[in-house]
């Protein structure tokens, strides 16, 4: 049988390794992406690939499919 205090134990080396990791650079510290509907995109999008490739011409670093609707949001950093 496990000892009672295994459990607990192993919780804690997780919590301190998972701290560690983003305290190391782990997490990344990213903008905020503004959103913009795209000009040039027609029709429904069925594909991120090909929104983004349609809002890099428009001088966005990328795009994706939104919504319901299927609708090209082209992206980029605030």
């Amino acid at each position: 049988m496990m000892n009672k205090s295994f459990l607990p134990t192993l919780l804690l080396l997780l919590l301190i390794f998972s701290a560690s990791e983003e305290m190391m650079g782990g997490g990344r510290a990213e903008g905020r992406v503004c959103k913009s509907q795209s000009h040039s995109f027609h029709g429904p999008c069925m594909r991120d690939h090909n929104c983004a490739v349609v809002c890099r011409t428009e001088g966005f670093s990328g795009g994706d499919c939104v919504g319901f609707r299927r609708r090209c949001f082209c992206t980029r950093l605030c």
